[in-house]
């Protein structure tokens, strides 16, 4: 029997969802469950079999190829995620190895953000690319490089850590333990931090002062879109650290596109088309005016299990 579907799951700190992929990048069946609410790996597993079950009966097990997992600090050559911040789970954990134990199937782990470029390189923006950067933009940065069509996991399965790159030197504390990191400064909790930051050192007048101490970015968004020159200036700062990083990026790898995923992406004219600017105003000359940005194609609440089910493919 003709093996047409793969089980692609996608473990993030806060959630984990889940769902059955055919080959055309149509999800059949899906779920989801609360990370968080196992800090015990064995419990979180038993969770994942109780929930994902009921899924594999209702396809048929047998159409199964096999599994793909994103998950933050996958090892894709291992099979383990490593002392991930942001999940409950310390230390090394052969993870791969454990969900196919758990589901008697094949398991290919990777980081969640090179999950993400498989799943814009066979479903979405990137289809047909053979070069290409995929940045998410969320709470924290993450990335995914893909060069002459393959993915770069490097000689350790770690290549590819844009957002643990030095783009402030002596800059923020990042929880990686370095200072300047660039998802310091360019993520979600990054753009609060400096608005945060900002309101404490300056008297500008703005609408986000009474909101000191609890700004949200939502909140830096709206004052942006509606003319706030402090919250404008935020964005245009974040604009030109990301810009500048991307154009070092580029001169790496040489992408025809930089694909911007995440919820920060869909800030575009107010962060991604000022940081294309910054990016061209600092490339090599052989560069310019060759690199695409180009917002996700997929889905917001699918993106996660498609990426992770690419990887079976």
């Amino acid at each position: 029997m003709t093996q047409t579907l793969a089980l692609g799951i996608d473990i993030g700190g806060t959630n984990t969802s889940f769902g059955i992929v055919n080959r055309r990048g149509e999800i059949v069946a899906k779920g989801g469950m609360r990370t968080k609410d196992y800090p015990v790996l064995s419990t979180f597993l038993q969770a994942l079999k109780k929930e994902i079950s009921p899924l594999l009966e209702q396809v048929g097990h047998e159409n199964i190829a096999g599994c793909g997992v994103g998950a933050p600090n996958g090892n894709f050559y291992t099979g383990e995620i490593a002392f991930a911040p942001n999940l409950p789970w310390e230390g090394v954990i052969p993870l791969a190895k454990l969900i196919g134990d758990t589901f008697q199937m094949k398991v290919t782990l990777t980081n969640d953000a090179n999950a993400a470029a498989l799943g814009e390189m066979m479903y979405g923006a990137a289809k047909g690319m053979k070069d290409f950067i995929l940045v998410t933009l969320g709470t924290g940065v993450g990335s995914g490089f893909v060069s002459n069509g393959q993915m770069i996991y490097g000689a350790d399965g770690f290549a590819g850590e844009l957002g643990h790159v030095i783009s402030v030197r002596d800059g923020r504390l990042c929880g990686c333990g370095r200072h300047g990191c660039l998802e310091q400064y360019t993520s979600a909790s990054g753009i609060i931090k400096t608005a945060e930051l900002w309101l404490e050192e300056r008297d500008d007048e703005t609408v986000l002062r009474p909101l000191k101490g609890k700004v949200g970015g939502r909140d830096i968004h709206h004052a942006a879109e509606n003319g706030d020159a402090f919250a404008l200036e935020i964005f245009n700062y974040t604009a030109k650290i990301l810009g500048q990083t991307l154009a070092d990026a580029v001169a790496i790898t040489s992408p025809e596109a930089i694909i911007f995923f995440g919820g920060l992406a869909k800030s575009g004219d107010l962060l991604l088309a000022p940081a294309h600017l910054y990016m061209e105003m600092n490339l090599l000359r052989v560069y310019k005016n060759k690199v695409q940005f180009i917002q996700s194609a997929l889905p917001d609440s699918d993106a996660a299990i498609l990426g992770a089910s690419a990887l079976v493919w």
